[in-house]
């Protein structure tokens, strides 16, 4: 039988440095590649998304930007999806009821990545809570989406426009109207044209220094009348500035309101003509038998009427009245001829 050797104190403790030196190694890696840590310096989060948009595991954990972690687990609760994520311990304070988790891109292929806002506002998430999330902004398959509709809606606008519909359709098609823009265009350039030329008031405006001149002072004049006006001079700066003519004004129009409202109330004539019915009734029935009267008279009734139309009867009260007037001018020159009185005794 061969001869077992021991195994020496040297080879045990070369074999054990070369494992220490492994296990040293290989933590050293750890700590240059990974970002996530050891298990004992990360928790568990989740949060819950409509849909995740091709979301795995593995997919980096960010806040504010910064990666600290990565998905554990994607799975359906009900007809949602919930993510299982694994982040360091150091960003516990970061992560509170007040943050948003959200789906964002790692680069631009679209590799999904949860985004999650920083805010130390809140309470810190505990293990294996929830943070709020909401939904994802535009992804390229949305972007993508939205242009495909503006394609669409666009194809559709310029089919309309070729059938001639709308004011731009009829534009590119009518040529009535392509005719009637060319003469609207023609007619502004000659407006122009004349302008340029000095013809009417505008051109001569442009062109005649004098017309300006004249302007110019005009508005002077303006200005100083306005100047004028604010210093309170003359009927209308008055009328602005004067506290006792608007007092006096103010005073003129309380006394018609007390008026209006006088009237309103029944007081006075005017105020009994406007709101007694029985008043109103008694000036229709005299404004009806005046009427009546007048008719009567325009038809030749009575004295009155006869008189008004009666052409013999008026030259006869004439020629009576020229007679008593000459009577009575005949008695006032000589009235012994006319009154002759005589007083006998017995």
């Amino acid at each position: 039988m061969p001869r077992t050797r021991s195994l020496a104190w040297s080879e045990l403790k070369i074999g054990l440095m070369s494992i220490f030196a492994l296990v040293v190694a290989t933590a050293f890696i750890f700590l240059l590649t990974g970002s996530n840590g050891f298990f004992w310096q990360r928790y568990s989060i989740k949060t819950v998304f409509p849909e995740v948009a091709g979301l795995k595991e593995g997919a980096p954990v960010r806040v504010a930007g910064v990666e600290v972690g990565s998905v554990t687990g994607v799975e359906f609760v009900g007809d949602r999806v919930e993510v299982l994520m694994e982040v360091l311990k150091e960003n516990r304070p970061r992560i509170t009821t007040t943050s948003v988790a959200t789906l964002g891109s790692v680069s631009l292929l679209g590799e999904a990545a949860v985004d999650v806002t920083a805010s130390s506002a809140g309470t810190p998430i505990p293990d294996w809570g929830y943070v709020r999330s909401k939904p994802p902004s535009a992804t390229l398959s949305s972007v993508a989406d939205s242009a495909n509709v503006s394609i669409e809606e666009a194809t559709a606008l310029m089919k309309d426009i070729r059938a001639g519909k709308g004011t731009l359709g009829r534009l590119f098609t009518d040529e009535q109207l392509y005719n009637e823009l060319t003469g609207l265009v023609s007619s502004a350039e000659q407006v122009t044209n004349s302008i340029n030329q000095g013809r009417g008031t505008i051109g001569r405006l442009l062109d005649n220094p004098a017309a300006a001149r004249s302007l110019e002072s005009s508005l002077d004049n303006l200005q100083a009348m306005t100047a004028r006006i604010r210093a309170g001079e003359g009927s209308l700066g008055k009328l602005l500035s004067d506290d006792s003519l608007a007092t006096s004004l103010k005073s003129a129009t309380g006394n018609l309101d007390s008026f209006t409202g006088r009237i309103n109330r029944g007081e006075g004539t005017l105020g009994k003509l406007a709101t007694d019915q029985e008043l109103y009734n008694r000036l229709s029935s005299v404004s009806d038998r005046l009427d009546k009267v007048v008719a009567g008279l325009q038809q030749g009734e009575g004295t009155a009427g006869q008189l008004l139309r009666d052409k013999q009867l008026y030259e006869n009260m004439n020629g009576t009245m020229v007679e008593l007037r000459d009577l009575v001018a005949a008695i006032k020159k000589d009235p012994k001829r006319f009154l002759n009185v005589r007083v006998s005794l017995f």
